[in-house]
């Protein structure tokens, strides 16, 4: 689930391992480059948070923010 806060859209994605979770990392790597839109994210073991925001648009959370957090939803 995103959260829109502080300019930013924020979501945190749990999974079994950190194998399983460098591989969505992957996935979303792969989407992020096509879209031409990269995230700012940590990865702690099993746990990957994800932010969006625009910076071209003075860091706000856009329309591209969301199309590809819509994105990243279809990967899981």
């Amino acid at each position: 689930m995103w959260v829109e806060e502080n300019n930013r859209l924020t979501s945190t994605f749990r999974f079994k391992d950190f194998t399983e979770a460098f591989g969505f990392m992957t996935k979303v790597a792969l989407l992020a480059e096509k879209m031409n839109h990269h995230p700012f994210w940590t990865n702690v073991y099993n746990t990957v948070t994800i932010e969006l925001s625009t910076h071209d648009a003075g860091n706000v959370v856009t329309d591209k923010d969301r199309a590809l957090a819509k994105a990243i939803d279809q990967l899981i």
